[in-house]
C-alpha cells in the first residue's frame, strides 16, 4: 500500500495542476444539508484519476457548506474508479439526514442499513446495483455522515485506495466546515450573550431607579393616609410627586378639587353625553388613559364609577413614573371616596326609613323633625315619583343612581325602594322629562317608565299620592308608548279607574261589552279583543292598525267584521263605539289585559 501511495504522490508531483484552474469558492449556506444556489464548481476530467482527486480536494476544502462538500464528493466518486454514488448522509443534530442527490426511493431503501452501522463501514444492499458499501465520513467528534457507493465491476487496489482517499478528504473537509460553522455559531452566541448582558444591566439599573420611585410614591401616599386620607391630601401628594396640576371630578364631570396652578375660572360645564361616553371608554380600557391634555384615571371601586382623577399635561411630558404615581393615587382616592359613599349609604338607609314611614302614614311632627335633619323641607308642596327601569334591578345601587340623577336635575328628594321600583318624595313639581333623560344617560338605555302623582300639601296625603304615582306608572307601562314620564294629572279618564274604585263594577262593565269576544278568544285562541283595542288606539286608522298588528289590511277588515258579528255591537254607532273603547281600555289597563 505504501508503494502505491508513493507512486501516486510522485505522479501528483509530475502533474501540472495549475493548468487545470481552481474551482470557484462557494460560500457557506444556512443549513448544512442545503446546497448553495447557482452553478456547481467546474472541475476538469483528466485521464489521470490522481490529478482529478487533487482538483476535487481543492474544491472540497474551498467550501464551508457541508451539503456542498457531500455533493462534490458524490459527483466525483466515478472519477476514481468504477463507482457510483447511490446516497449521501450528513449528521444534523445527531440524526442522519439523506442528501437529495441520492433520490428518495433509493435512499429510503438503504436508510435503515446505514443507520444500523452506527459509525462503521459496511456492506449495503442497493436494489439493482452490485457491490454496495456504506463508507463512514469520520471526524474528530464522530462520523459526520456516510457515503454509499456501488461498483459496476471489481475495483483494483489503486481504485480502492483512491476511493478511500476521497472519503478521507471529504471527511476532513467536513471537519473543517463543521469547525468553521461552530466557530461562527460560537461567535454569534457570544455576541448575543454580551448583548443580553448589557440589556440585563440596563434593566437592573432601571429597576433600582423604579423601586426607589415606587418607595417614594408609597411613602408619600402613606403620609397622606396618616394625615386623614382626605381627597385634598391625596391630590396634594400626587402634585408633589409629579409636578403636574391634579384635579378630581365627580361622576357628572363637575370639579371637586384642583391642586396646582392653572385652574380654570369658571370651570367649564361638561356635555353630559360626551362626558358619559368618555367615562365608558376610559373604564373599558382600564388604567390611566390620555384624553386631550389630561391623563385620566377612573375612580371605580367595586365597579361603580364615582369620578375621575387626572393629571393636566398639555405637553405630553408625563413618563412611566408619573403614570405609576397616578395609578396608586387613584387607588388611594378610590378607598377614600368609597368610604364617603358608605357614609352616604348609611344616610340613604335612614332616609329610606323616613320615606317608608311617610308612604305608610306617620305622625306629622315626627316626619317634619326627621326630614329637617336630612335637609328636606316637608312643609313645601311634595310630589311622589315612582321609577321603574327595565334593565335595572331595584336595589340599593339603582336607588343611589336615581338619587344622583334627581340631584343632578335640581329635584331635592327622599328616596326608598320597593321590590320592582324606586320611590321618591320630591320637593316641588318635577320638570316634565328631566329625570327620565338623566336616568337614560346614567343607565345607557331609554327603557324606563316614571309615574308622578298629583301635588301633596301635607305629609298625611303622601300614601294616597303614592297610589296615584303607581297608577300613572301602570297606565304609561300599558300604553303604546310605554317608556317615558306620565303625570297623574294628565291621565284624564284613567284617574277614575283604579284601586280606589269598585273592581266588580268594572268587571261587569267589561263583561257586558266584551264578554262574548273574550269568551270567543279563549275558546279559539284568537285576539279579537286585542285587535279592537289596537284599532281604537290607532284612531280607527286601518293602515296604522294593520301595521301595529303586523297583519294585512284585508285580515284586519275580516277581524272587525267578526267582532261585529260576535259582539252584536255596531262600531259606527257613537254610543257603542264609546262604550267599547272604554271597555277595552279598562280591560287592558285595570284588569290585566295584554299591554
Amino acid at each position: 500500500m505504501v508503494g502505491r501511495w508513493g507512486r501516486w504522490a510522485r505522479n501528483m508531483r509530475r502533474g501540472r495542476p495549475g493548468q487545470e484552474g481552481s474551482p470557484p469558492r462557494s460560500r457557506p449556506g444556512r443549513h448544512p444539508t442545503t446546497s448553495r444556489s447557482g452553478s456547481r464548481p467546474h472541475l476538469p476530467s483528466p485521464a489521470d484519476p490522481s490529478r482529478e482527486l487533487l482538483a476535487v480536494s481543492r474544491a472540497l476544502f474551498d467550501t464551508r457548506n457541508e451539503g456542498e462538500i457531500l455533493r462534490l464528493a458524490m459527483d466525483h466518486v466515478s472519477a476514481v474508479g468504477p463507482y457510483r454514488a447511490e446516497a449521501g448522509y450528513l449528521r444534523v443534530h445527531g440524526q442522519l439526514v439523506p442528501s437529495p442527490q441520492g433520490g428518495p426511493d433509493r435512499a429510503s431503501e438503504v436508510d435503515r442499513t446505514v443507520r444500523e452501522l452506527a459509525g462503521r463501514d459496511g456492506p449495503v444492499a442497493v436494489p439493482g446495483r452490485s457491490r454496495g458499501r456504506a463508507l463512514a465520513l469520520h471526524g474528530p467528534g464522530g462520523p459526520h455522515g456516510y457515503l454509499v457507493v456501488t461498483s459496476r465491476s471489481r475495483p483494483t487496489h489503486a481504485q480502492h485506495f483512491l476511493l478511500a482517499v476521497l472519503v478521507r478528504l471529504t471527511a476532513a473537509a467536513l471537519s473543517v466546515a463543521v469547525a468553521h460553522r461552530r466557530q461562527q455559531e460560537d461567535a454569534l452566541e457570544l455576541h448575543r450573550l454580551r448583548r443580553e448582558r448589557a440589556t440585563l444591566q440596563q434593566r437592573l439599573i432601571s429597576l433600582v431607579v423604579e423601586a426607589g420611585y415606587q418607595r417614594a410614591v408609597h411613602d408619600a401616599l402613606d403620609e397622606a393616609a396618616a394625615a386623614g386620607g382626605s381627597e385634598e391630601a391625596i391630590t396634594g401628594a400626587l402634585h408633589e410627586l409629579t409636578g403636574f396640576p391634579v384635579l378630581v371630578e365627580d361622576r357628572f364631570g363637575r370639579l371637586r378639587s384642583w391642586t396646582g396652578p392653572g385652574r380654570p375660572d369658571p370651570y367649564p360645564e361638561p356635555d353630559p353625553a360626551r362626558h358619559e361616553a368618555m367615562l365608558q371608554g376610559v373604564a373599558r380600557r382600564g388604567g390611566p388613559v390620555r384624553i386631550k391634555d389630561r391623563l385620566i384615571c377612573v375612580i371605580r371601586p367595586r365597579g361603580e364609577v364615582l369620578g375621575v382623577l387626572a393629571l393636566v399635561d398639555p405637553r405630553d411630558e408625563a413618563d412611566d413614573y408619573a403614570v405609576f404615581a397616578l395609578g396608586h393615587a387613584a387607588t388611594s382616592l378610590s378607598l377614600e371616596l368609597s368610604h364617603l359613599r358608605h357614609l352616604a349609604g348609611v344616610e340613604l338607609r335612614l332616609r329610606r326609613e323616613l320615606v317608608d314611614d311617610l308612604l305608610a302614614g306617620t305622625d306629622e311632627a315626627s316626619a317634619y323633625a326627621r326630614s329637617e335633619a336630612f335637609g328636606h323641607d316637608l312643609h313645601r308642596i311634595q310630589y311622589v315619583v315612582v321609577v321603574q327601569w327595565r334593565s335595572q334591578v331595584s336595589d340599593d345601587a339603582f336607588a343611589r343612581t336615581v338619587d344622583r340623577a334627581a340631584s343632578a336635575v335640581g329635584m331635592p328628594s327622599l328616596v326608598t325602594r320597593r321590590s320592582d321600583h324606586v320611590v321618591l318624595v320630591a320637593e316641588g313639581r318635577p320638570r316634565d322629562h328631566a329625570l327620565y333623560e338623566a336616568l337614560a344617560r346614567e343607565t345607557g338605555t331609554t327603557e324606563g317608565t316614571i309615574g308622578v302623582s298629583a301635588r301633596c300639601d301635607t305629609p298625611d296625603g303622601i300614601p294616597g299620592r303614592y297610589q296615584e304615582a303607581l297608577r300613572a306608572l301602570e297606565v304609561r307601562r300599558r300604553s303604546r308608548s310605554r317608556y317615558g314620564t306620565t303625570f297623574f294629572d294628565d291621565l284624564g279618564l284613567y284617574r277614575i279607574l283604579g284601586p280606589g274604585n269598585e273592581y266588580r263594577e268594572l268587571e261587569a262593565f267589561v263583561q257586558e261589552w266584551l264578554g262574548q269576544l273574550t269568551d270567543y278568544d279563549g275558546r279559539h285562541r284568537t285576539a279579537l279583543v286585542e285587535t279592537l283595542s289596537r284599532y281604537f288606539d290607532c284612531g280607527g286608522n286601518y293602515a296604522e292598525t294593520a301595521e301595529s298588528l303586523t297583519i294585512h289590511r284585508s285580515t284586519l277588515r275580516y277581524r272587525l267584521q267578526r267582532i261585529r258579528e260576535i259582539s252584536g255591537h255596531d262600531l259606527t254607532n257613537v254610543e257603542d263605539r264609546l262604550n267599547l273603547q272604554v271597555a277595552t281600555r279598562v280591560w287592558k289597563i285595570m284588569l290585566g289585559g295584554p299591554g
